[in-house]
């Protein structure tokens, strides 16, 4: 929770600073916010590489949390030192001075120091989690379900703090100590952290599976003429590497498609005479072959989310500006923008509660199914409630531009603020913070369950990493919409002063093209086929979980 904490306090208080601070305009600031957050999720690729490959989970949390307190440090000592200057600077009333490009270079090594170590650590804690429930045991496989709901709560529930706490400070001008709070927050993360180590159950690394994929590409086209038996009679299988779920060694059963890589798996005359050690490079297991299919499978799911993260990021960025040229004042207390979050993780917390305790059983009661909705169904639902968050945002902002004050030399500089109240966000967010709960939760459940045991960090991984190039894309997307829209007599659709521009446009155009990601997902979850490891039933695989998706979302 503490990590939670300290990056929805950068994700979006970084927005304040940027502009206070470093004095940057809207589109710059929200792209370099997609920047960051985007490289946060792509470490997360590195640290899921080193955890699966050589290092462990348990380490790999542990020394990238490290580098996360000294990014964090850094970042305290870089901002007090050399960036808020004058004293008492960047509060929104009194500008900062000129900051030199050492300065400059200083803050963004350290805000990318934070990346690598947030990134390095995410994927791995919540598959660390994961590895303390025996999926074999009854009580324990339930808890591990009900694991990734609660995870996400607590990760939201970090945020809630950030957002108001650490939301103050930053709207105070107080940068530096809400930097020395987080990282503090951090430094007690680590500790306690490593005070649980007795307690962990723990895993060997599998190897890289670089090498793993490649071999079974290679030793399929050292094959490609060899004939297939029908139904797989021929393919090997070490069987004496059997192992129980709770030592994450488990072998996949063959399916069909892909049937190209199944050659890597046939055994030759050659091969059936041959004593030894088996060379990987021309013959691989079945559980081997599985498992590059297994990623196959999970890439055009993966894809389709990562529009949904576009979405999910606006929140961190444009929501805020929005807010920020509305009515903020409540019977004389200013309300921070970017403390509007907040309204998402209570719906998150809401919504959690919700699915738990509401809707997951009564689906389970009414289709007869003790799974409920399957994750393919839980992510569908998170496209379409996103569709409705981008739609309920560009409403609000129609009605902020009818409702716009302007006043006298408002046209060139930062929005001046409309008559409307910044509650009318209220919606935007909850829907947010509503689809969180069965995308993200979803995915997380989807990914770590799908992808193979010696890949479950990468299967995390997955998961951050479209949020980051959902932040990249929706930096790509502002540049684009900015170049295009931008004429000698208009501003853009998203110019300093948003007055002058039209920033329900992009939220509309948002809602469209997550609508026709909608349309790409049906497919791909109608075609995906569930990982089958063996001793499980087809129950278990949620082997009819696409059927049903696509049942409902025809419905």
């Amino acid at each position: 929770m503490a990590n939670r904490l300290i990056e929805g306090g950068l994700d979006l208080g970084s927005l304040g600073f940027l502009f206070l601070v470093l004095g940057q305009d809207n589109a710059e600031a929200a792209n370099n916010v997609s920047k960051w957050t985007g490289t946060v999720y792509l470490f997360s690729l590195v640290g899921a590489f080193l955890s699966d490959s050589y290092w462990g989970r348990f380490k790999t949390c542990a020394i990238f949390q490290a580098i996360f307190v000294l990014g964090l440090a850094s970042l305290s000592l870089t901002s007090y030192i050399f960036l808020l200057k004058p004293r008492g600077c960047g509060d929104g009333e009194s500008p900062c001075g000129h900051h030199s490009s050492i300065a400059i270079a200083l803050f963004y090594f350290s805000i990318y120091l934070i990346a690598l170590g947030n990134g390095g650590y995410q994927p791995n804690i919540a598959t660390f989690g994961a590895d303390q429930f025996d999926e074999e045991d009854p009580k324990e496989g339930l808890s591990k379900i009900a694991f990734f709901s609660y995870f996400y709560l607590a990760l939201n529930l970090g945020s809630l703090f950030s957002n108001t706490i650490l939301g103050y400070y930053e709207d105070k001008g107080m940068w530096a100590l809400g930097f020395w709070a987080s990282a503090g927050s951090a430094t007690l993360a680590l500790i306690l952290f490593l005070c649980g180590t007795p307690r962990y159950r723990h895993f060997s690394p599998k190897g890289n599976p670089l090498s793993r994929f490649c071999q079974v590409v290679i030793a399929a086209a050292r094959k490609w003429k060899v004939e297939m038996t029908p139904g797989g009679a021929n393919l090997f299988e070490d069987d004496d590497k059997k192992e129980s779920s709770q030592n994450g060694a488990r072998n996949i059963l063959h399916t069909e498609g892909f049937k190209f890589l199944d050659r890597a798996a046939v055994l030759t005359e050659k091969e059936l005479n041959q004593t030894g050690k088996k060379n990987p490079w021309r013959l691989c297991t079945v559980t081997q072959v599985e498992e590059v299919k297994c990623i196959l499978r999970l890439l055009p799911i993966w894809l389709c989310t990562i529009l949904y993260s576009v979405v999910f990021t606006q929140m961190a960025s444009l929501f805020v500006e929005q807010g920020a040229a509305m009515k903020t004042t409540v019977s004389g207390f200013h309300i921070p923008p970017a403390s509007m979050s907040s309204f998402d993780i209570l719906s998150v917390a809401a919504f959690i509660f919700l699915y738990r305790r509401v809707l997951d059983p009564l689906v389970a009661r009414l289709t007869r199914n003790p799974r409920g909705l399957t994750e393919l169904h839980r992510m569908g639902i998170g496209l379409v409630i996103a569709i409705l968050a981008m739609v309920s945002a560009g409403v609000v902002e129609c009605l902020r531009l009818k409702y716009a004050v302007e006043h006298e030399g408002g046209g060139s500089g930062h929005s001046s603020p409309s008559s409307l109240s910044i509650f009318w966000q209220i919606p935007q967010y909850v829907l947010i913070g509503a689809s969180e709960v069965f995308m993200y939760v979803g995915q997380l459940e989807f990914f770590n369950g799908q992808a193979p045991d010696g890949l479950k960090s990468f299967g995390s991984a997955l998961c951050m990493t479209s949020i980051s190039l959902g932040n990249y894309v929706s930096s790509l997307l502002v540049t684009i919409v900015m170049k295009i829209s931008t004429r000698d007599d208009l501003p853009g659709w998203i110019p300093g002063n948003l007055n002058k521009g039209h920033l329900e446009r992009f939220y509309f155009l948002l809602a469209g093209l997550t609508t026709v990601d909608l349309v790409v997902y049906f497919v791909c979850a109608k075609w995906y086929k569930y990982t089958k490891f063996e001793g499980r039933s087809d129950e278990e695989h949620g082997r009819n979980g696409s059927a049903q998706l696509a049942a409902e979302l025809r419905v």
